[in-house]
């Protein structure tokens, strides 16, 4: 007999929902408790699917409310659902699917899919043909219902449904898909495409078989006046054009055209989906060959895109001009994620995320949504890179006008215009930066807060080329306007000149040297100007100073004005505190630059770093030990101080010694170097490299315990961690010498291995390759060869130490694999055989980190 409820406990399930819907918090609390009581009862959840299914006379938002509780009581406990409940609530499911309210069967459809993803697709055989057969109902709230639920099932469990598990139920449903394209309801066909576009990136083989018909069928939709119909079309010509190009080509000129039509549609969301095409078609290699003679039309429409639109211009309180003393709410401050330290050379720290800036780092951290104006702008971005200079003759005609247009919009969108295009189309925009680095420097006095934030932007996109003109042409006035915004009275300029005024640091280094009092004046000034949001990246930039100027910054003027702001945000702030992580991340590039100037402030700051390891080592001990007891810690607060620990001994040098002597910095550095966690053990290997370099004495009795653990940890699948580990071993070497002997099996191998390995990154080969080397009975210093290969001599850098295009093939053809052990500038080892040398080659890329910035480039471990 069906379950039917009793009548008093339907009322309190009712009076529950309704109370649910209160926004006053006591209320909402009573509301949770009692869900926790009534959850201990099976019988709770037939209740609930009844008040979905069958309380009709309730009003949608308590009938919905109640499936989406049951639906979070599926997530969480539906393994231990009786089965008559079970059985109940998957048949009310199919029964009720058309019901005539579509917010209801959008919530049956979301129970349906959460029940089939928690392993019940196999245990529920009748639901995939039933909700199929469904499809066939004249009746459209049924026939809706049936493919909402199927669309949702397509997105959560798309690869079980192209698996043996089901017996490949696609074979079945694609082509039944497909009879849908032409339906009479917008919405139907719209379920349709969105159902197969699922199985477009895994190519679905039922798909591939289908995949004519399908094409065909969308290019009769491609005109379709609904506009959720034409969205679902350009997202499935675009992954498309990227998983099967060979069945596009023959209609690329026809797409091209549609695609041209889609992102000027009056939908923002289709004209946004079809923009996402000309970045897919940027990635193909045919890319120039069918794109070239559509630019004249293309580029206009993307740089129209690229204005802000009304709604933008709300969300970005674009009319706000003023804002600095309203504090920042906790949702406008993004999640920071340390990078742990990574041993690089110079030349890669050059640009510490790679080449490229996404489009990302423009202008719109705060419109966290993928829109049109960014879609349009990363296109021009990527195509400027396609294409090159040949862009720009599209494009020109367009710039001036826009850059000087009376409305603020239209001028903002040319100055990202020009921002977008500067990596691609360097080149070809050097005859005219004179005029326009002149024009965009007195953009940033512009009375629009948004003009001024995007020109901060823009002109960091040619720092490189201000830079390599003399300092008094541009250098001089663009420094002397970002520092101004970067005292801003509107928070977002602030950011926006912070850093900008970073990437100029990075680009100018010792150029600023002259002017470095007036530039800490500025930054000194913003720490009591600076809402929490800007003071992070306030840090960033002040960190980005010193890596920049080094030893420069060491004069007592300069430490004077910088450490006292530093050291009072650092004494502020509590250890569990994550804002630790930007703070600790300045000091250790300031701490690395001041070298002996740190000394003053380094023994509080060594000591708490100390805690910081011991703290999280300890919960990680307990959360190990009582993980129902104990939360899982934040390690990023180790990573973090196990990098200051490096930047103190780097900076500190010989003077760290005696704080190393009085804590137990080695006993925690054993069991961090064996953590679970990559990145520990990444910024592990860095500080037990450093502390080897700046006071071995106390490294050396650890030996025999770390070389074992630094052999097991040279694994080139933890790119990062290999290196450092890699680096560490390099400088013992240094420091060993010939007492290094009974350690060279335990990393040998390894270490030929990552040479001979093909694609090894530049990074690891230059750090392994110095430990494994043909010896030349002439080497020089590490320094002097360093030297030659930055071009200070006229010697070939192959000559020096045999590191050709590739170290790992010479090595491996010359067949002189050199040995870690022996005395340094000795002659080949009389014990080893003919062909192998003896060579102590402490870390190449370790040596050079202690003269420069070290900042995190290999992206891994």
């Amino acid at each position: 007999m069906d379950w039917q409820p009793d009548e008093q406990g339907l009322q309190q399930v009712l009076q529950l929902l309704k109370d649910s819907q209160s926004p006053n918090t006591a209320t909402q609390r009573i509301v949770q408790d009692k869900l926790k009581q009534l959850n201990q009862f099976p019988d709770f959840n037939n209740y609930l699917i009844f008040v979905l299914t069958r309380l009709k006379s309730e009003d949608e938002p308590t009938r919905s409310l109640s499936g989406l509780i049951l639906k979070n009581n599926v997530k969480a406990h539906y393994q231990s659902f009786p089965p008559p409940v079970a059985d109940f609530i998957k048949q009310e499911c199919l029964n009720n699917i058309g019901d005539a309210s579509s917010l209801i069967r959008a919530t049956i459809g979301i129970l349906i899919t959460t029940i089939a993803s928690k392993g019940e697709l196999q245990m529920w055989p009748e639901l995939l043909p039933q909700l199929c057969n469904l499809l066939n109902s004249e009746d459209y709230n049924t026939c809706e219902g049936a493919f909402g639920a199927l669309q949702k099932i397509c997105e959560d469990s798309s690869e079980l449904l192209d698996s043996d598990a089901l017996n490949r139920p696609l074979n079945i449903m694609i082509p039944k898909f497909l009879q849908f394209f032409k339906h009479c309801s917008p919405k139907i066909r719209s379920h349709a495409i969105a159902c197969v576009n699922q199985f477009i990136m895994d190519r679905a083989q039922a798909l591939m078989d289908n995949i004519d018909t399908f094409i065909e069928h969308l290019f009769a939709l491609a005109v379709d006046d609904d506009p959720e119909v034409r969205k679902n079309v350009c997202r499935a010509l675009v992954m498309l054009l990227e998983v099967r190009i060979d069945r596009l080509i023959p209609h690329m000129h026809s797409i091209i055209q549609y695609m041209l039509q889609r992102t000027q549609d009056h939908d923002e969301n289709v004209a946004l989906e079809a923009c996402e095409f000309w970045l897919t078609l940027a990635e193909q290699p045919i890319c120039k060959e069918v794109l070239a003679s559509h630019l004249v039309q293309l580029i206009p429409i993307l740089v129209n895109g690229m204005k802000y639109s009304e709604i933008d211009i709300i969300l970005l309180k674009g009319d706000v001009e003023e804002d600095e003393a309203v504090p920042d709410s906790e949702q406008d401050i993004k999640p920071r994620f340390h990078k742990s330290r990574t041993v690089t050379l110079p030349h890669e720290a050059e640009r510490p995320d790679g080449s490229e800036d996404a489009e990302d780092d423009d202008d719109d951290d705060a419109l966290s949504d993928w829109n049109l104006r960014k879609c349009s702008a990363a296109a021009l971005d990527v195509l400027a890179n396609v294409f090159r200079e040949e862009l720009l003759p599209h494009l020109l005609p367009l710039l001036k006008g826009l850059l000087f247009h009376p409305e603020w919009v239209v001028k903002e969108s040319g100055i990202l215009v020009l921002g977008a295009i500067a990596e691609g189309c360097m080149q070809g925009m050097v005859p005219y930066l004179p005029e326009l680095i002149p024009h965009l420097i007195q953009c940033l006095s512009d009375k629009k807060a948004l003009v001024r934030s995007i020109a901060c932007w823009t002109l960091s996109r040619y720092a490189h080329w201000v830079v390599s003109q003399p300092p008094d042409m541009h250098l001089k006035p663009l420094m002397t306007e970002l520092l101004k915004r970067i005292l801003d009275g509107n928070k977002r300029v602030q950011e926006a000149a912070c850093s900008a005024f970073a990437t100029l640091e990075e680009e100018a280094c010792t150029e600023l040297v002259p002017y470095l009092s007036y530039i800490l004046d500025t930054l000194v000034f913003a720490f009591g100007k600076y809402q929490h949001k800007n003071l992070l990246i306030l840090y960033d930039a002040i960190g980005t100073l010193a890596d920049s100027v080094g030893h420069h910054l060491n004069q007592p003027e300069y430490i004077q004005k910088l450490m006292p702001p530093l050291i009072q945000k650092w004494n502020e702030l509590k250890d569990e505190d994550k804002d630790l992580f930007p703070l600790l991340e300045c000091l250790s590039s300031v701490a690395t630059a001041l070298q002996s100037g740190f000394l003053p402030y380094c023994e509080p700051v060594y000591q708490r770093c100390v805690t910081l390891v011991q703290k999280t080592l300890a919960q990680a001990m307990m959360y190990t030990q009582h993980p129902e007891q104990y939360e899982a810690p934040d390690k990023d607060f180790m990573i973090v101080a196990l990098d200051l620990l490096s930047g103190l001994a780097e900076g500190l040098g010989g003077h760290v010694e005696q704080l190393v002597a009085r804590s137990n910095i080695m006993t925690l550095l054993f069991q961090c170097m064996q953590d679970s966690m990559p990145e520990v053990r990444q910024s592990s290997f860095a500080l037990l490299g450093d502390l080897t370099k700046a006071c071995f004495i106390h490294v050396k009795p650890c030996i025999a315990e770390f070389m074992p653990i630094l052999g097991t940890n040279l694994n080139p699948e933890f790119i990062s961690v290999c290196n450092n580990a890699t680096w560490a071993i390099g400088e013992i070497c240094m420091q060993m010498g010939a007492e290094m002997q009974p350690y060279v099996q335990m990393v040998l191998n390894n270490l030929v291995e990552i040479i001979n390995r093909p694609n090894t990154p530049k990074t690891l080969l230059e750090n392994t390759a110095g430990r494994v080397v043909p010896k030349r009975p002439w080497e020089r210093s590490r320094e002097g060869f360093w030297e030659d290969v930055e071009g200070g001599s006229e010697e070939s850098p192959e000559k020096d130490v045999g590191l050709g295009g590739d170290p790992g093939e010479e090595a491996a053809r010359e067949g002189a694999v050199a040995v870690v052990g022996g005395r340094r500038g000795a002659g080949p080892d009389p014990r080893l055989s003919p062909q192998v040398s003896v060579c102590v080659v402490g870390g190449v890329a370790g040596e050079h980190a202690a003269s420069g910035s070290r900042r995190a480039l290999v992206e891994g471990g």
